[in-house]
C-alpha cells in the first residue's frame, strides 16, 4: 500500500517538516555532485557503522555524530523520494500536535532509537546505516496512536481508495517486523547483511508510539474529530 495523502486537517504551518524535507534533499543533491571516491569518503565519515561503536580507534565524536548525520543521507532517488513522501504525508499532523520545537526533538530521538534497535540486531556489522526512515517510522508510530481512524488515500495495486490509518500503518509495521525477522536469522550466521534496515523501522515505530504519550500536546490547539 502506498499512501497518497491523508484527510487530517492541520492548523499550523509545518515549518519543521518542510525544513527536514528540504535539508534531506539538499544533502542528497550534494551527494549526487560527488564522484564515486568522494561519495565513499562522505559515507565513511557520516554514515552510522555499528562496529565503530566498539572500536577504540574511533573518538566519542566519531561515534555519536553519525547517529544524527546518517538520518540525512540516502543511497538513491528511490530511497529519498519514498522517505520524503511518507514524511510529507504524516509529518505535518504530528508537528501540529506537538509544536515545532518538540516535533524536531521527537523526530531526532525517534531516529536515534531506531538506530539503536537496528544496531542491537547486528552490533558487529561493518555496513554503514543511512536514511531517514527510522525517524519517519517514529512519526508513523505517533500517527498510528493519535489518528487511527483518519482516512488515508491509498494506492493499492490498481485501486485508489480511502482506508483507515490503522490498516495502512498496521500493515506497514507488520511487514517490517517479518522482513526484519528474516534478516535477523541471516545476521545470526555472522554475515554482514545490507539492504533495508527493517529493525530500525520497527524500533522507530515503537519509539514514536511511546514518546507521543510522553511528549505533551502543544497549547492552544484545536482537537481533531478523528482522535
Amino acid at each position: 500500500m502506498l499512501p497518497l495523502k491523508d484527510d487530517q486537517p492541520r492548523y499550523s504551518t509545518p515549518f519543521v517538516t518542510w525544513f527536514l524535507i528540504g535539508l534531506n534533499v539538499l544533502v542528497f543533491l550534494f551527494e549526487t555532485s560527488l564522484n564515486r571516491a568522494g561519495l565513499k569518503l562522505f559515507f565513511d565519515q557520516f554514515s552510522l557503522v555499528p562496529a565503530h561503536l566498539w572500536n577504540p580507534a574511533y573518538s566519542l565524536a566519531q561515534v555519536v555524530v553519525p547517529f544524527f548525520t546518517a538520518m540525512f543521507l540516502h543511497e538513491g532517488w528511490r530511497h529519498i523520494l519514498g522517505n520524503m513522501w511518507f514524511l510529507m504525508i504524516f509529518g505535518d499532523n504530528i508537528e501540529d500536535y506537538l509544536g515545532h520545537f518538540k516535533f524536531l526533538v521527537f523526530y531526532l530521538l525517534a531516529g536515534v532509537f531506531a538506530d539503536i534497535a537496528q544496531i542491537a540486531t547486528n552490533p558487529q556489522s561493518h555496513i554503514g546505516m543511512v536514511g531517514a526512515s527510522g525517524a519517519i517510522a517514529g512519526v508513523l508510530g505517533a500517527y498510528f496512536l493519535l489518528y487511527p481512524r483518519a482516512r488515508v488515500l491509498t494506492w493499492f495495486f490498481v485501486f485508489v481508495l480511502y482506508l483507515p490509518a490503522w490498516i495502512v500503518l498496521g500493515e506497514w509495521i507488520v511487514i517490517q517486523f517479518f522482513n526484519g525477522a528474516a534478516l535477523l536469522s541471516m545476521a545470526q550466521t555472522g554475515r554482514d547483511v545490507g539492504g533495508v534496515a527493517f529493525w530500525a523501522h520497527v524500533g522507530g515505530f515503537i519509539a514514536g508510539a511511546v514518546m507521543i504519550k510522553i511528549f505533551p500536546e502543544r497549547a492552544h490547539r484545536h482537537p481533531y474529530a478523528y482522535r
